[in-house]
């Protein structure tokens, strides 16, 4: 197996014959293996193709099974027995779901939703449409449903390893707390993440006022402190809320503000809004990213530099000094910045005025957060596209403490009683600390957590918390609305409890249970306080009130008001610039795994990170120079195999795979936190290394000075970005702006599509009902994988695990492929989301010698699952690639807590079964029933996908093509709609919005060169797509090249 030249690769991309789109370097390279895996459409399941003996051997075999398709067709299912109810739940109706609007915490910090509910169990998370941060999910949203039912959960109350009852716990708080008053609680500590929820602010601060030595530290391992940053800058803890709503220009300092951080699903359908071409709208936003790292954010960007870490300081710098911000001057720029870039930047910044915003990433040094700060004020941006609100994160003044004070305070044996609620320091606080060392020597060790991780396994006591789905509960979201968290189904173990109940043992009132915990908060609230409906009528009574509030799922006129910030007390010097051939090393949460506390979720583990597609493991990420700088060759993905390279940092060394990845920067490796765990779990323990081993509490996301040493080894690594190609075909279609403005219908013109007719297919299909469609905006998508997980959950995806990835038979229904465009060190990127075209003339449906897969009169490609055979001649003759089959019997059907998440729904397929997207034909067929018994039309609208539900950023509708009036036809008719491989006359139902970019003339003047002519005819006369080897022209435009030139049909995009 020879290694990738990254050198050839990239003077192929500079050259005149290289690809104009690309999804792996194995591609660009041509390497033999590629051509072979090109060759072997269906790698792990071809070989009899090739060999004519196996061919003839398969083909007696399938008549075999053909003749024998009402014998062997389906594996015989496990008997069930249904119990009745005797009393019926009130309201309840057999087989009609229930919505309740909830809230899910994370890094302290509320994700508004509705979860469904089917006889009493939660199955499915859906948006809350109605909260003022609502408007999607989260991909970590989605998958809560299979943590609900993880039977790896802790399910018992222990003490030293011995089942003990929630009684003998409060028991022994007592007793610790009675030694704590001779002292006033100065051996007493409180560790818990980032606490927004009013009512555990409320009882912790009650327990700091009856012990008043004691001490409340909050820990997140990727919280960056902002507030603490600002407050010292500006003299009171703020955090900035983005409204990006407002910007017409904006500048990301290392900030993933769609992808990260508490606002950013709201932050990724406001970006998306301000890119929505329909209707006649030729205005975009455009944005600047300066980044460490690629991010879901910055391949959204229409002008992007990675740069290391610690050199973004260089950049804010010099670009605030030409803002003018006063006393700020800039420094020397890293090589590969600019002054040109610096100077369009900042001029394109000033002209916007108050519709410019720069945000600064949250985990970059003070110094950013304060000149990203003292930049919107110079702009005069503070009010119009950001405002400054105080900080949710709940305090007691003069009582609180940082993670590293209380590992001191435990080594000096200070600490008597230490209480840690939901969290796991002993896994993810940085190595220097020596946490798990330090607390040994705490006299009393209490641990509440979901699992029984790494920190219970130091503690003495562990208490198993409930889920958010299980119990009662208050949080703020990101801008301070308070939302109500309620159960939906009881404690699945009798033991767990609720932070609130684990807390209330050192309170007043140490019997008391979640509800009336909260319910007491929220009546002294109102008592005291002037809530109004959200029509501003006052509430007629208490009862009133709280009802609204759980029914709405939070609560009315709670969001925080914006506070005036004056100009910073100064802002930090600039640091020392670290030298060029410098190894700096990053920490990021992991975009599966977050920073370890879903590292036991499977549909996470299994869901493709967005950028490299990597499944199941973290990897070291690298540039490509910095990879031949070490001598370290690139993943050879036709083999699943990457090289193992040793990082080390301060003396301490994390071993780990090599992702080589274009648009990284130089002299930097990216490690991603979540992994390496120890007690997480039958599904997370021993997956990847652990990034913490190296990470220094004064320098916790990103340092400079390590080095790099190949090890010589190769891992497995399961990465889907090879899976599923399309080869030379036009695939993602891409436009700068001044280009969408003279041709709006440029992708429309990149491929021949033919006749209805030339077909064999014969006459067109006729609907006189319903025609359901969708049409994907690629400008709206940034790949965030939500959509993904909410498909998998709604329709009972099995997870195959790392070995059959590797084989390339994972069964997600929707994928999200990324091509990269152009350079090899700094590309565009491109998110495509695919799932089933439901063809008009689709290839799978006449192979099939059953008739599994069928056309109905409403135009969806049906399965039936139980007529198939597993033939596979559909899913070989689907050119998408979309059809997904199960080779092995994936699904689960021993475990009995996780057929509680199943949708009833949508039939649970075996081993030998094809399945693929169904337009969430279940969602269809209810609708259809509540019109018909309301004698109407389905509305447009009524009927929404799971796909579609989740998305934060609106890329995905859905609808009635036969209704001129529905959303779906408007952007059909939009000019940058188009279908996939059109040239093949399949007819899909699901279509695109192509992309179009906004980038600046001056930094891209070659973007505002734009030639255009005729395309000829409609039907006919579009241009066919570029060869192989060949660089695409604007439709129509002769011998013009180069980027202002629609890109058309890539010569090569896998």
């Amino acid at each position: 197996m020879s290694d990738i030249d990254l050198s050839a690769i990239r003077a192929r991309l500079a050259s005149a014959s290289g690809p104009t789109f690309w999804r792996s370097l194995d591609e660009v390279a041509e390497t033999p293996e590629f051509q072979q895996y090109l060759q072997r459409e269906f790698p792990e399941n071809a070989a009899e193709w090739s060999d004519p003996a196996g061919r003839r051997q398969f083909l007696k075999l399938m008549g075999a099974s053909l003749a024998l398709a009402g014998v062997t067709g389906c594996t015989r299912q496990p008997t069930e027995h249904i119990v009745p109810y005797v009393v019926a739940p009130e309201g309840y109706v057999p087989g009609k779901t229930q919505l309740f609007a909830t809230a899910m915490p994370r890094d302290g910090y509320a994700e508004p939703m509705l979860a469904v509910s089917h006889h009493g169990r939660p199955i499915k998370i859906e948006p809350n449409p109605e909260h003022p941060a609502g408007g999607g999910t989260s991909r970590y949203a989605q998958a809560s449903i299979l943590g609900l039912y993880d039977p790896d959960r802790s399910q018992a109350l222990t003490y030293i390893g011995e089942i003990r009852s929630f009684t003998d716990y409060q028991t022994a708080m007592a007793g610790a707390l009675n030694a704590q008053r001779a002292v006033a609680g100065a051996g007493l500590r409180i560790l818990t993440g980032t606490v927004t929820s009013p009512t555990l602010a409320s009882q912790i601060e009650a327990t700091l006022q009856a012990f008043p030595q004691a001490r409340w530290i909050q820990y997140e391992p990727l919280g960056g402190g902002v507030a603490d940053v600002l407050g010292r800058a500006f003299g009171q803890r703020v955090e900035p809320r983005l409204k990006i709503e407002n910007a017409d220009v904006i500048l990301s300092l290392d900030g993933d503000f769609m992808d990260c951080g508490p606002g950013e699903i709201r932050n990724a359908r406001a970006f998306a809004d301000r890119r929505r071409l329909e209707g006649g709208v030729t205005t975009m936003n455009r944005l600047y990213m300066v980044e460490s790292r690629t991010s879901n954010t910055g391949t959204k960007a229409d002008h992007r530099l990675a740069v290391r870490a610690a050199d973004i300081d260089a950049v804010a710098r010099a670009i605030a000094a030409r803002v003018g911000v006063a006393g700020v001057t800039a420094g020397a720029l890293p090589p590969t910045v600019t002054q040109a870039w610096i100077d369009a930047a900042a001029a394109d910044l000033k002209a916007a005025g108050a519709k410019a915003l720069v945000v600064a990433g949250e985990q970059q040094s003070a110094a950013v957060q304060v000149l990203a700060a003292a930049m919107n004020q110079a702009l005069g941006a503070v009010g119009s596209t950001v405002e400054y609100l105080p900080s949710q994160a709940a305090r007691v003044d003069g009582r609180m403490g940082t993670l590293g004070e209380l590992v001191g305070e435990m080594a000096g044996r200070k600490v008597d009683l230490l209480v840690m609620v939901d969290v796991n320091p002993v896994y993810d606080a940085p190595v220097d600390l020596g946490f798990a060392d330090q607390l040994k020597k705490v006299t009393v060790r209490v641990h509440a957590g979901l699992y029984v991780d790494e920190t219970a396994e130091l503690s003495q006591w562990h208490v198993p918390l409930t889920h958010y789905l299980e119990s009662w509960g208050d949080v703020r979201a990101a801008d301070g609305t308070v939302s109500i968290m309620q159960p939906l189904i009881n404690p699945l173990y009798d033991t767990a409890r609720s932070p609130h109940e684990v807390l209330a043992a050192f309170g007043d009132t140490p019997l008391a249970t979640a509800f009336e915990t909260v319910k007491a908060y929220w009546d002294a609230a109102y008592g005291a306080g002037s809530f109004t409906a959200p029509d501003g009528a006052a509430f007629a009574s208490g009862d009133k009130f709280w009802r609204r509030a759980v029914h709405d799922g939070f609560i009315h006129g709670t969001a925080a008001t914006a506070v005036t910030i004056g100009a910073p007390s100064a802002i930090p010097a600039a640091p020392a610039a670290p030298a060029p051939e410098a190894v700096e090393v990053t920490f990021s949460g992991d975009a599966s795994v977050h920073d370890g506390r879903f590292a036991n979720n499977p549909w996470l583990q299994e869901l493709p990170k967005p950028l490299n597609k990597v499944t199941w493991d973290n990897v070291l990420i690298m540039s490509p120079r910095t990879a031949e700088k070490y001598g370290i060759a690139a993943q050879k993905m036709t083999r699943y195999q990457a090289h193992v390279a040793t990082v080390t940092l301060n003396g301490r060394s994390v071993s780990g795979p090599v992702w080589v990845q274009a648009g990284h920067p130089d002299n930097s490796v990216n490690l991603q936190l979540g992994y390496g765990r120890s007690r997480a779990g039958r599904v997370g323990t021993g997956l990847g290394y652990n990034a913490n081993l190296v990470r220094r509490w004064s320098a916790p996301f990103f340092a400079v000075g390590a080095q790099v040493q190949a090890t010589g080894d190769t891992y497995t690594v399961a990465s889907t970005q090879m899976h599923f190609n399309m080869e030379q075909r036009a695939v993602v279609r891409a436009a700068p702006l001044p280009l969408y403005k003279a041709e709006p219908t440029f992708a429309q013109h990149m491929t021949h599509v033919p006749k209805y007719e030339d077909t064999l297919h014969g006459n067109e299909w006729q609907y006189a009902g319903y025609k359901w469609g969708m049409v994907i905006d690629l400008n709206a998508c940034d790949g965030c994988n939500a959509c993904v997980v909410a498909c998998v959950s709604e329709n009972n995806i099995p997870v195959v695990g790392k070995e059959q990835v590797a084989r390339g038979r994972e069964m997600h229904w929707i994928r999200i492929d990324r091509y990269y465009e152009g350079d090899l060190d700094n590309p565009t990127v491109h998110d495509q989301p695919l799932t089933c075209m439901q063809c008009e003339n689709a290839p799978c449906e006449v192979v099939c010698p059953v008739a599994a897969t069928t056309h109905n009169e409403e135009g969806l490609n049906d399965m039936v699952y139980n007529r198939c055979v597993g033939t596979r001649y559909c899913a070989n003759n689907c050119p998408y690639k979309v059809r997904r089959f199960n080779f092995l019997l994936f699904s689960d059907w021993d475990t009995k807590s996780l057929k509680m998440a199943r949708n009833p729904e949508v039939t649970v397929r075996s081993r030998g079964v094809m399945e693929k997207c169904t337009y969430c034909v279940q969602r269809i067929s209810s609708a259809r029933i509540t019109s018909k018994l309301e004698d109407r039309r389905i509305r447009d609208g009524e009927i929404r996908t799971a796909c579609q539900t989740a998305c934060p950023t609106k890329a995905i509708h859905f609808g009635d093509l036969n209704d001129p009036g529905s959303q779906v036809a408007k952007l059909r008719a939009e000019p940058r709609n188009y279908g996939l491989l059109e040239d093949l006359n399949t007819r899909p139902r699901t279509t695109y919005l192509a992309a179009v970019r906004n980038p600046n003339p001056v930094i891209s003047p070659e973007a505002a060169q734009v030639t255009t002519g005729g395309h000829g005819a409609a039907a006919e006369g579009h241009a066919p797509a570029t060869a192989p080897g060949e660089h695409p022209a604007a439709p129509g435009s002769g011998e013009t090249s180069g980027k202002a030139a629609a890109p058309a049909a890539p010569a090569k995009t896998h």
